[in-house]
């Protein structure tokens, strides 16, 4: 059966669950964060190498399935109005919350950083202020760099990629755009879809991660942004053609095998002892490793799709509640594991014990702000949340909420 085109009220609602669980996996994430020797904002007393492994089971994958998801859901947006309003609309939903939080959510991170790592005593109110005047006096292996976005660099980066998007669309218009959508979709058809977009994955990583490495700073991130704004654009381009879902869900158990292959290679490759070999062997098997890292990561990402089109392409109470929780959810996560762990240093909790706590009490806090900002006329913008008004009207087919809000 040959499956029936995608039409501007058509709603992708397996991509609001992948987008939904991909946010529960980046708070696993960050709480692990705490306990690896890989640098973050505060370390637990026992971080050390035993939780990495696990923590690659999603770092290739996560955040590029995110950007991807995003790209799908600005289509969606792009269907039904001009690329002006769009711009406009996603500037006020991403930009306020951005704002909001570098202001107000954000700051308890870099404090208890610096009271860590530097020991500093002298308050949150003067940290305050430093923060505020851009000091850039705390230092250790680099500097602060104050006021600081930290986990919300991802907000930042979502618009400006909806920026290209939005000028792409004006400037080709509709019918160059339908009829790229048509050629990428073609060209992404049984084994190439999983191959081609991880070989242009590996391009990226092997000719520009060892000159711009990630740094999340907007300006300079130049891998970062080769890597994460064309999986965006592929989202956008992707979202009309249903052969390309359909493919995903033909492929997903070849791409989830893929995907585990690769993180055994890659954990191997971890562990193996890199100064035993010459500089020759290195030159070689270093491009190689990032192609099965990006096998690893795109392999995941289609796996993650074809899987949920298959069991979760419905909607229903929780998919509604979760998809506008989301966001405001993601605002608070990374500052609030941040200080449950830093309060629960003095109790020398057992690391796996601990480590329980801060998803729990991070997941139940999370909610809990959503279930209080969006009570809040005011407090709704802050979060990107829409107006009260527009989030209680009903949702019609030919009205679809956006999957990033």
């Amino acid at each position: 059966m040959q499956p029936t085109a995608i039409t501007s009220n058509h709603r992708l609602y397996f991509l609001d669950w992948v987008r939904i669980l991909a946010f529960f996996v980046l708070i696993a994430y960050h709480v692990g964060m705490y306990y690896v020797s890989w640098g973050w904002h505060v370390k637990s007393p026992h971080a050390g190498a035993g939780p990495e492994p696990f923590m690659l089971l999603s770092s290739p994958w996560r955040l590029g399935l995110l950007f991807f998801v995003a790209g799908v859901a600005s289509h969606f947006l792009l269907r039904k109005m001009a690329p002006g309003t769009f711009v406009r609309r996603r500037s006020l939903r991403l930009l306020l919350p951005l704002l909001f939080g570098m202001l107000a959510i954000v700051p308890p991170q870099p404090y208890l950083e610096v009271v860590e790592k530097l020991g500093y005593a002298d308050g949150f109110v003067a940290f305050m202020r430093l923060y505020l005047a851009g000091y850039g006096g705390f230092c250790q292996d680099g500097c602060l760099i104050l006021p600081t976005w930290n986990h919300l660099w991802f907000v930042a980066y979502l618009w400006v990629y909806t920026l290209a998007l939005a000028a792409c669309v004006a400037l080709l218009g509709e019918v160059r755009i339908a009829a790229l959508a048509r050629r990428i979709g073609a060209c992404l058809r049984g084994w190439k879809l999983i191959a081609l977009p991880a070989l242009f994955l590996a391009l990226v990583r092997i000719l520009l991660a060892d000159h711009f490495p990630s740094t999340h700073a907007l300006v300079d991130d130049w891998f970062n942004h080769a890597t994460y704004l064309p999986l965006f654009l592929l989202g956008a381009l992707v979202a009309r053609s249903p052969a390309v879902w359909t493919g995903m869900e033909a492929q997903r158990w070849v791409a989830l095998g893929i995907a585990l292959a690769a993180w055994a290679t890659i954990v191997a490759w971890y562990a193996a002892p890199h100064h035993e070999h010459s500089a020759q062997m290195m030159a070689f098997w270093r491009p190689v490793m990032r192609y099965v890292y990006t096998l690893c990561a795109w392999g995941a990402i289609v796996a993650a799709c074809g899987f949920a089109r298959r069991h979760l392409d419905r909607d229903g109470p929780a998919r509604r509640y979760l998809t506008d929780a989301v966001f405001p959810v993601y605002i608070a996560h990374q500052t609030l594991i941040v200080v449950l762990a830093h309060s629960f240093k003095p109790l020398d909790l057992a690391p796996g014990v601990e480590a329980l706590m801060l998803m729990v009490l991070t997941a139940t806090g999370s909610f809990a702000l959503y279930e209080a900002v969006r009570r809040l006329c005011w407090a709704r913008p802050l979060f990107g949340l829409a107006p009260r008004a527009s989030a209680a009207r009903p949702a019609s087919a030919s009205r679809p909420a956006p999957l990033m809000r």
